[in-house]
């Protein structure tokens, strides 16, 4: 058996740039990895199969077109059967769907000991599935194709935040004013940044569609973090914290103070 973490992605910041005639978004994007996130396993069956467990199961359908079935497909759809521990809220901007996906892909890479499928294919299956199967820190670029490590990236004591509510991201990204803005500054190591001078682009119009982030991220700023932002499309938010102490304190807090909320710490890397 073949065990896969899908760990949730944060964009720490999302500045989009422009937008290509076929309709895809291009991005420049500082993506970091929390150690929380979906769990995959992959066993030998006599056919290829999904079973979804876990406490957002019933957010998910294990139709023809999941994605993991999808990556499943992609991957030459192989007898296995796949078993997703959905820990992550769905349509929830941390990557939970893109990130299933390319953990099957790397699950059913190691079980049959198959190469990866290319860039080209891992980007028709999700914008996101390329960062997703690199799996670190790092700046995302154009479509999600171009892949830098993130030098000087020592990690991130978050808490991360979900309202409850699912944000669609195709309405998030029409809901953008310009989708011509600024790329990042100049840099080659993230300590050059200054994180609170960056912005996610996408964070207006998902306020506008959904209030409930503006509730999380207030929260998360009364809870003392030094800087809170929305993640991708939305509706989760982070909020960094000077030691990890301080980010589990804030978590029982705001779990307790927000029970109907999706609330944990994290460290990112």
């Amino acid at each position: 058996m073949i065990v896969e973490t899908a760990r949730a992605k944060v964009n720490l910041a999302l500045h989009v740039t422009s937008q290509t005639q076929d309709g895809y978004h291009c991005l420049d994007s500082l993506v970091a990895f929390a150690d929380v996130g979906d769990r995959l396993t992959f066993s030998p069956a006599d056919h290829l199969n999904l079973s979804i467990t876990g406490p957002f199961a019933g957010d998910l359908s294990p139709n023809a077109d999941n994605l993991v079935l999808r990556a499943a497909r992609l991957m030459g759809a192989p007898p296995v059967l796949i078993t997703l521990e959905k820990n992550l809220p769905v349509a929830s901007g941390i990557g939970g769907g893109s990130a299933d996906a390319a953990a099957t892909i790397r699950g059913l890479s190691r079980l049959t000991s198959s190469d990866l499928p290319g860039i080209e294919q891992q980007v028709a299956l999700g914008a996101d599935v390329p960062v997703c199967i690199f799996g670190h820190a790092c700046r995302m670029q154009g479509i999600g194709e171009v892949i830098e490590p993130l030098e000087g990236f020592s990690g991130l004591n978050v808490v991360l935040v979900n309202p409850g509510v699912a944000v669609s991201t195709r309405d998030v990204f029409d809901g953008l004013s310009s989708k011509t803005n600024s790329s990042l500054p100049d840099f080659v190591r993230f300590d050059d940044l200054c994180l609170s001078e960056l912005r996610n682009d996408l964070e207006r119009p998902a306020r506008a569609i959904c209030p409930e982030i503006d509730d999380a991220l207030r929260a998360l700023s009364e809870s003392g973090s030094d800087l809170a932002r929305m993640s991708g499309s939305g509706a989760t938010c982070y909020g960094v914290f000077a030691t990890e102490e301080n980010a589990r304190h804030a978590a029982d807090h705001l779990s307790q103070q927000y029970p109907d909320w999706w609330v944990t710490s994290a460290a990112l890397r």
